[in-house]
């Protein structure tokens, strides 16, 4: 008994549709084979599924270039022209875009002032200037400001180690500010007994006055 009649009409059924395609694609690529070892015949095919999958098949004797190049020559339609033209397109508005940015960027810096602008051109462009100069200021304010505090910090910090290194000597009875005799270092270096070598840390005078704390220091060894 035969086998009946398929309806061909779209399979609703997601999985059926996907098996049957899978079906169908592997027994087409057989015949574009036989085809080809055959009857020596030089076969392409493309296919995509529903999910956007893409299926192809080139004769082994040939390139998918010289099928193109083959298809356009026969059937005299150029495969390419409408892509060409749109790439010719875009290349013209980028070309226009380009020489318009040039062109502003040329008045920002004085230049192209020509008589062909308007009052209102030559306003806008004040005003453009006007808001670069206040954003450019604006930065450079920030950055004198970061610097500023870094270096508040810096301070802070060499006071603080100074504080502590008076705690440290004021703790063991020394006199910080003491200052000893110069003969002392001579002898430590002549091969004597070990002599103390003390030093004078004193906030500059100057800088008291000022309010600046310990910015400037006179250390000298004895």
């Amino acid at each position: 008994m035969g086998r009946g009649k398929i309806e061909i009409k779209r399979i609703e059924n997601t999985t059926n549709r996907q098996v049957t395609y899978s079906k169908r694609r592997t027994g087409i690529v057989k015949k574009a084979r036989e085809l080809t070892v055959l009857c020596d015949a030089e076969v392409s095919l493309i296919m995509f599924s529903s999910t956007g999958k893409l299926s192809e098949f080139i004769s082994p004797s040939t390139t998918t270039k010289k099928i193109y190049d083959q298809y356009q020559q026969l059937s005299g339609i150029n495969l390419w022209n409408s892509h060409y033209e749109k790439m010719q397109e875009s290349l013209k508005k980028q070309k226009e875009t380009n020489m318009k940015l040039r062109k502003e960027i040329r008045q920002r810096i004085g230049e192209s002032l020509d008589d062909d602008m308007s009052f209102d051109e030559l306003r806008s462009l004040e005003q453009d200037l006007d808001e670069s100069v206040k954003l450019v200021r604006d930065r450079k304010y920030h950055m004198i400001a970061t610097q500023t505090e870094t270096y508040r910090k810096k301070l802070r910090n060499l006071q603080e180690t100074h504080t502590h290194l008076v705690c440290e000597f004021e703790a063991r009875g020394e006199d910080p500010y003491y200052e000893g005799d110069y003969e002392a270092l001579l002898g430590m270096s002549s091969g004597g007994a070990a002599h103390l070598v003390s030093y004078r840390v004193q906030p500059s005078q100057h800088n008291i006055q000022n309010g600046e704390g310990y910015g400037s220091h006179n250390v000298r060894l004895a």
